[in-house]
């Protein structure tokens, strides 16, 4: 059995108790005090934003962008799991307004949510670490209910070989790499628009400085041209001077 199917499975599940979902749960007749379906209602919550940031992580161009938004989906996931037996327990409580056939549905919907838990993309080569009671068939009294299995999913199962493991690694040492060599890429490009921009205020002013230079120089020449005038009438000037003594 594929994990399509598997998904597939349960959310046919949710769909056909979704009577345990927290808004829909507050215009029933079930009792306000029912700390089942609130959890359970904040787990469907959590389940599809990390969904939704899977899928924007799945579009997104910046590596490291995508390598943060993966490390907080693998945060909420691992808060997910550890919340799990907690609402394992409130599963078999009684509640006002419940029949025995519905207690024993929200066993299933808990049996199902570490496989749904598990099978949210992060980055990383997912599912290698589910626990057996989330991919085992239902032992509660809805036979109705099933997720075949060839009885193949135990722990030896799962157990990750040596050759996963160093693929594992290598696969997280060239992520970190990748995105460590993103940013430098990234500082690199503000540098250099930084010293475009630079360039272009230099540029703009030396066009402002043009014409006061161009003034300068004309009035430099005129003062040439006057003070050479000035030294041709002053040597006639002398000369006359001369000839008359």
């Amino acid at each position: 059995m594929t994990v399509i199917d598997i998904l597939t499975r349960v959310d046919t599940i949710c769909k056909k108790y979704d009577k345990y979902d927290v808004d829909k749960q507050r215009e029933s007749n079930i009792s306000g005090d029912d700390a089942f379906a609130r959890l359970y209602g904040a787990f469907e919550t959590q389940i599809e934003t990390a969904l939704e940031k899977a899928e924007i992580v799945a579009k997104e161009k910046n590596r490291a962008s995508a390598v943060a938004m993966n490390a907080e989906i693998r945060r909420t996931k691992a808060r997910l799991a550890e919340e799990v037996p907690k609402l394992q327990r409130l599963a078999v409580k009684r509640v006002k307004g419940l029949t025995t056939e519905e207690l024993a549905a929200r066993n299933d919907l808990v049996l199902a949510l570490p496989a749904r838990i598990e099978a949210i993309p992060d980055g990383t080569a997912g599912g290698t670490k589910s626990t057996t009671s989330a991919w085992a068939p239902s032992t509660t009294s809805r036979p109705d209910i099933k997720f075949d299995s060839d009885g193949r999913f135990d722990d030896d199962y799962f157990q990750e070989s040596h050759e996963s493991s160093q693929f594992r690694q290598e696969f997280e040492m060239r992520k970190i790499k990748q995105a460590s060599g993103d940013q430098g890429l990234d500082m690199i490009s503000e540098g250099l628009d930084a010293l475009k921009n630079m360039a272009s205020d230099m540029n703009e002013e030396l066009d402002r400085q043009v014409p006061l230079m161009d003034e300068i120089d004309s009035k430099v020449d005129r003062a040439t041209s006057d003070l050479k005038n000035t030294n041709v009438r002053l040597k006639d000037t002398v000369n006359q001077i001369s000839n008359l003594k």
